[in-house]
């Protein structure tokens, strides 16, 4: 069973852990998520549609990441999520955090990363992810429109896009 660390507002453990399934966190306690955006030097995106066994979402198409287990920080349960789910290897230069969201009772931290890897070459795990595929920002908006990809809310989507055109050098 995996252990989550339960964090204050400023995202600081509070020195208690809660076990996943089994979360009844009071008002102001968070525990840690991480999305990981992948993007090509072309602007395309790396979207991966979650396995069909999964108990929550199953087969949508959603964000590579997942829950910090206990101990783990921000940077170290993104840098494991993104290798765990797609083989996509990682380090603190090229794994740039672009913002934290409080949502309910989780702290999102949505992290980026800037590569060319080969569909591929990619290492799916099995119990994870169904299938990834390189999308255009055209088709990737299409996506959401159609009810396709997962609904995260409009304010995430804006700010998410928003940071990574900061990042890929995009004006606007």
């Amino acid at each position: 069973m995996e252990k989550w660390d339960i964090l204050n507002a400023d995202g600081e453990p509070v020195g208690k852990t809660t076990l996943r399934g089994k979360c009844n966190l009071k008002p102001g306690e968070y525990h840690l998520v991480v999305h990981i955006w992948i993007v090509s030097s072309r602007g395309e995106f790396l979207v991966q549609r979650r396995s069909d066994s999964k108990k929550l979402m199953p087969g949508e198409w959603a964000a590579t990441g997942g829950a910090a287990i206990a101990g783990e920080d921000s940077y170290t349960a993104a840098n494991r999520e993104l290798y765990e789910e797609l083989g996509i290897p990682s380090n603190k230069q090229t794994l740039k955090k672009l913002t934290r969201i409080k949502r309910r009772n989780s702290l999102l931290d949505v992290w980026f990363i800037n590569t060319d890897v080969a569909s591929e070459k990619l290492r799916l795990q099995d119990d994870e992810v169904a299938e990834a595929r390189w999308v255009s920002r055209s088709e990737f908006d299409a996506m959401i429109k159609d009810g396709l990809y997962h609904n995260y809310g409009k304010e995430y989507f804006d700010t998410v896009f928003e940071k990574i055109d900061e990042q890929m050098g995009v004006t606007v």
